[in-house]
């Protein structure tokens, strides 16, 4: 075969062209567009996304990523259009970033403020479908159904974002769901200072419930809410209690992952 092609050069002409024009058509074909195609952008990164979302600690996480005396904010039962804005606002005002703990169907019905949380800076967790505080005692396909379908809803109205975290309602905790949360890159998020602001109390009694609690906890994750009622108690409350934390040294970060 060697000998053929050195001595019928015609043949080798042709062929060296045929190959050059190959190659050309190649580089032309791949530098026409400056790289791949949208939709191949996309898939490299919807996989790199999936890549981030990596299994967790299936363990209930309390403790801050932030060294120090550092707490941890979250805002549970929302988006609401009329208390996640302000709570927002708040938050903006101190420069604090939170996690906000979201209902499925709230997310699914208001996908501008979930974008507005997350360009924010803040972080998401799933808080499921129904907000069942029982489900614990549920089915596993149940607690399943709950988890996983609030986090797609959470994540398509986030514009792809990924939820971070998974709350259980009312910390009604399984094995099972904790593990399947971590599976599905959401770290099980607990809480050890409850605000009690959904209780019937004052903005006061508020302040009095996480001042009295925060000597008395290491790493603090402190609990809000922005949904599930009037919220202006909340509202009150974080306005006054950010600035009274900042000044006693505490700084904020996010939940370990």
């Amino acid at each position: 075969m060697a000998r053929r092609f050195g001595v019928e050069s015609g043949i080798i002409g042709v062929t060296a062209a045929a190959v050059v024009s190959v190659v050309v058509a190649g580089a032309l074909a791949f530098s026409n567009v400056g790289g791949p195609s949208k939709a191949e952008a996309e898939g490299v990164a919807s996989q790199k996304a999936k890549g981030s979302a990596a299994k967790v600690d299936s363990s209930i996480v309390h403790a801050s990523d932030r060294p120090g005396r550092s707490l941890n904010i979250t805002i549970d039962d929302g988006p609401d259009p009329v208390w996640t804005p302000r709570v927002l606002e708040v938050l903006k005002r101190y420069n604090v970033k939170a996690v906000f703990c979201m209902i499925g169907p709230q997310a699914e019905a208001h996908p501008d403020l979930v974008k507005k949380v997350v360009a924010a800076g803040h972080r998401l967790c799933d808080h499921t479908v129904s907000h069942n505080i029982g489900m614990g005692k549920r089915p596993e396909s149940y607690q399943s159904q709950q988890i996983l379908d609030a986090q797609k809803m959470i994540e398509k109205a986030a514009g792809g974002a990924q939820v971070e975290y998974y709350r259980a309602p009312g910390g009604a905790f399984t094995p099972y769901s904790r593990k399947l949360a971590a599976d599905h890159g959401m770290r099980p998020l607990g809480w050890n200072i409850d605000s009690k602001d959904f209780e019937g109390g004052t903005v006061e009694r508020i302040e009095a419930t996480v001042r009295g609690e925060l000597p008395n906890r290491t790493g603090p994750t402190v609990l809000f809410h922005d949904g599930g009622g009037d919220r202006s108690r909340t509202v009150d409350s974080l306005n006054r209690l950010l600035p009274w934390m900042q000044s006693q040294g505490f700084g904020f970060g996010f939940p370990k992952r």
